[in-house]
């Protein structure tokens, strides 16, 4: 059965997200050698308050920690992926369970990134739920400022840019419901070019190496990809660039994918998955869940995070 893992990204987190993950040698290792590049305590961040836990500074590494855990956890037991691809922050998690980078050099990068991500301001970003896409697309395109940041599925999109333009689009296009996202800065636009400038100097000091499973990229899902150099130029884009989760879900189906499993707290992308394409789904987000096997599970789509 062809498998790929998919990995969640920033709004998916969720207080208690380590979990039974913190009891495992694995996962006190990898606490201890995340405080030492961080500065911080991952297992504090993720048993205290939600307020902090949800700032993008403590969100992105937290996340990052909690799932190449898990995906070390599942190649210890002998699983392993076909393809994988993840959502915006999730991107580098996909990245490091198919040895693209090692532990530290992801969560420096994620670091990084976060950094970057949390500096910025002067943006806003808003989830559209149920809207008609023609109608949106072609007043986005006559509109200066604003994008679609994450195309998550056919009924959710989430927009990004100044203020101004954001709101100007939220007053002529018809959508259902509307939510306000608590974000300074329009992640995954072009608003975010001195961020990813910055980011770029440090990526270029990385060596990548090539996937040894084929990755679907958040800038570019039209084929997975092993090669090393065009993944760290897609990883330098997808901070200006849309997050194209909705054409990724169709590429997995495209590409003979029969099973997916989320790898991370939450069941929001399998939930956005169970409503587009027919393909076998699992969750993954505990040590339990993986001593378990698979079982069958409840799938709710929610708001995608944007980071």
């Amino acid at each position: 059965m062809k498998t790929a893992w998919i990995f969640p990204g920033q709004g998916s987190q969720a207080l208690g997200m380590i979990g039974d993950l913190a009891e495992s040698a694995l996962g006190q290792e990898r606490l201890e050698i995340a405080e030492r590049i961080l500065g911080w305590s991952v297992l504090e961040k993720c048993q205290g308050d939600e307020e902090t836990l949800s700032r993008t500074l403590y969100t992105q590494p937290c996340l990052f920690v909690v799932e190449s855990i898990l995906a070390d956890l599942l190649q210890e037991k002998g699983h392993f992926p076909d393809l994988v691809a993840g959502h915006s922050l999730g991107e580098y998690s996909a990245l490091y369970a198919a040895r693209v980078f090692n532990f530290e050099t992801g969560l420096n990068l994620v670091q990084n990134r976060s950094r970057l991500m949390d500096a910025a301001e002067g943006g806003k970003m808003a989830a559209l739920m149920k809207f008609d896409r023609t109608s949106l697309e072609t007043v986005i395109n006559q509109t200066e400022n604003v994008v679609i940041a994450n195309d998550n599925s056919a009924e959710q999109v989430v927009i990004s840019g100044t203020p101004e333009a954001v709101d100007l689009v939220l007053g002529q296009v018809k959508v259902k419901r509307v939510m306000q996202l608590k974000v300074s800065g329009a992640f995954h636009s072009p608003l975010m070019e001195n961020a990813a400038i910055q980011f770029q100097q440090i990526l270029e000091l990385v060596n990548f190496r090539s996937a040894k499973v084929p990755v679907i990229s958040n800038v570019n899902p039209s084929q997975p990809i092993n090669d090393a150099e065009e993944l760290k130029s897609y990883l330098i884009q997808q901070m200006t660039s849309s997050v194209r989760w909705r054409e990724i879900m169709l590429k997995l189906l495209d590409v003979g994918v029969e099973k997916v499993i989320e790898v991370g707290p939450g069941k929001v992308l399998t939930g956005l998955i169970k409503r587009t394409a027919p393909i076998e789904l699992e969750n993954i987000s505990q040590l339990a869940d993986i001593s378990k096997g698979s079982e069958d599970v409840k799938l709710q789509g929610s708001l995608i995070g944007v980071g």
